[in-house]
């Protein structure tokens, strides 16, 4: 095989105009099966019946019975020969725009290089599960298709920018606002010129990044081995060698925090454990809730009060980019030490509240008496995520909550 570039076009299957808020849904990992049922009732033209196929099927099948992911097909081929999804007629390029409040994002969707994911010139940042794996790898090699895509980010670079803002000028296929508030553009780019500039642009990127959907990348990767030993011999450019992503410059990339509630003290008293929490930290009440302007600063509630948690820790000692983040120095120097909190992967005492729940969401769960103490968390930056992902290491549980999230049925890749 001769070099294979980062990025190239593809031709897409997308919702007809009209059917396109219809279509669109929610990432598959964001919703349960209830709320997906329940979100898709009375629209046969979700992407959930595709996505979520159990649904459709009796609640005591598994989500990963073999009906399922037949069944996801099923609805899949029919919303084509419906012609609720069209194909592109030639491979292109898409520019998906997502305006929520007053952030706004821009980003190139396109097939990205297996190989490239394979010799980590797309960076990780997180473990995988295998079950979740097992489960997207079933689902894009039964459809025939990526049909949800990976969220990645880039280094920003002007040049990209140039031409991207020369695309967005032009009239959209699509541009919608959904159920939750979020504005959703999408511009395809078939022009040859516009096509093979951008694709010689990121080629001169150094690396991409995932920020979310690490597996569905993990997935693609497996179903672009298997066929490749199946065929014996391939080129690398055949489109199970890719996997469809969608890339945002770091600049424009908004993570919020994921905050902590858990549930006891570990046996101590709020007042022993209010003079622990202040051996390792300074201690300071306050009469509004801390939302954490700058790192390394917490919020703490207990007791129906907040209190300001301020790091003493000489940040200058850790070399270890990931010991570093806040959400290591929580656990390494309060959660574990003081609460017993030893593994928050796996702790059923231990909770995370996405940040765009607000911090109501951490004073409800106290106040209910459901947790004893919550915590709220500056967000981590893009910086740090490439700097742990270009060190090889792995981000610790639950510490980025990407927003606003991606929807499935866009724009789908045919493998």
């Amino acid at each position: 095989m001769g070099k294979i570039s980062l990025i190239q076009p593809f031709p897409g299957w997308r919702p007809r105009p009209d059917r396109v808020r219809e279509v669109a849904a929610p990432p598959y990992d964001v919703l349960n099966r209830t709320e997906a049922a329940t979100m898709a009732r009375g629209n046969p033209h979700s992407f959930l019946h595709v996505s979520k196929a159990e649904i459709d099927l009796d609640p005591k099948i598994s989500p990963h019975d073999a009906q399922v992911y037949q069944r996801a097909r099923h609805n899949f081929l029919a919303m084509q020969e419906s012609g609720i999804l069209l194909q592109d007629s030639c491979p292109s390029l898409y520019v998906y725009r997502l305006v929520q409040g007053g952030h706004q994002q821009t980003g190139l969707v396109a097939a990205i290089s297996v190989d490239a994911y394979l010799t980590d010139r797309v960076k990780k940042h997180e473990h995988t599960r295998p079950d979740k794996e097992d489960d997207r790898t079933r689902i894009a090699d039964t459809l025939g298709a990526n049909s949800g895509p990976v969220f990645l980010t880039y280094r920003h670079e002007r040049s990209i920018d140039q031409v991207l803002d020369q695309v967005v000028r032009r009239e959209p296929v699509f541009d919608f606002v959904a159920d939750d508030g979020i504005r959703h553009t999408l511009w395809v780019v078939s022009e040859k010129a516009f096509i093979d500039q951008l694709v010689g642009l990121f080629d001169t990127l150094a690396a991409l990044y995932i920020a979310d959907g690490h597996h569905r990348a993990a997935a693609a990767s497996r179903v672009s081995r298997a066929r490749r030993a199946e065929r014996g011999s391939c080129t690398g450019e055949e489109p199970f060698n890719r996997f469809m992503g969608v890339m945002f410059p770091d600049d424009q990339v908004r993570i919020l925090e994921y905050n902590r509630v858990v549930r006891d003290l570990s046996g101590m008293t709020p007042e022993t454990f209010l003079a622990r929490v202040a051996e390792r930290f300074d201690l300071q009440p306050d009469n509004q809730p801390v939302q954490p302007d700058r790192p390394h600063v917490f919020g703490m509630f207990l007791r129906d009060r907040w209190y300001r948690l301020t790091c003493r820790i000489d940040l200058a000692s850790l070399q270890d980019p990931i010991a570093r983040l806040d959400v290591s120095i929580l656990q390494n120097h309060l959660l574990e030490p003081l609460l017993e909190i030893k593994n928050p992967r796996v702790d059923d005492r231990i909770d995370f509240v996405g940040g765009i729940r607000g911090l109501t969401g951490l004073v409800e769960r106290v106040r209910s008496g459901e947790m004893a103490v919550a915590f709220s968390l500056h967000p981590t930056s893009v910086t740090d995520l490439m700097t742990v992902a270009d060190a090889g290491g792995v981000m610790p549980p639950k510490s980025t909550w990407f927003e606003p999230k991606l929807r499935d049925g866009m724009v789908i890749q045919g493998i």
